[in-house]
């Protein structure tokens, strides 16, 4: 496969969140939010980049994931001690795909918990992730 063509759209948001375009962002960053269309493991961006023609190693990925994600352009959900990012880093819900484990966001906005127990006194809540674990019948 080719090199994706990077956009102006995918430099500007990087340095937007503060981050240099390198070449790895770039091409990394067009391939999150252009081609994919699930959370994803930095092992399978690694072998999605590869087959599009991406040169970059397996520790720059998760390096540059580990930028976007301080940058809040993805977030980080760990699931079985394995980590995924997703590039809708706003609180919603997942759908868990035990037998591919695949994760998948759901957008539907009423979803998810409705009332929250009462917090720790000095505590916050910093983020919500609601994983709804699936497997075949």
């Amino acid at each position: 496969m080719q090199i994706p063509e990077i956009d102006e759209m995918t430099i500007a948001r990087l340095r937007k969140a503060g981050l240099r375009p390198t070449r790895q962002r770039r091409e990394l960053a067009h391939l999150l939010f252009s081609e994919c269309t699930e959370a994803m493991t930095a092992e399978s961006l690694h072998t999605f980049a590869q087959r599009h023609g991406v040169k970059v190693s397996l520790a720059t990925v998760y390096g540059t994931l580990h930028s976007f994600c301080d940058a809040g352009l993805v977030r980080e959900v760990s699931i079985d001690s394995r980590r995924y990012f997703d590039t809708n880093p706003d609180n919603h819900q997942y759908f868990y795909f035990e037998d591919e484990r695949r994760l998948v966001g759901v957008s539907q906005a009423d979803a998810g918990i409705k009332v929250m127990p009462p917090l720790p006194e000095g505590r916050k809540i910093s983020r919500v992730d609601v994983v709804v674990r699936l497997r075949r019948d």
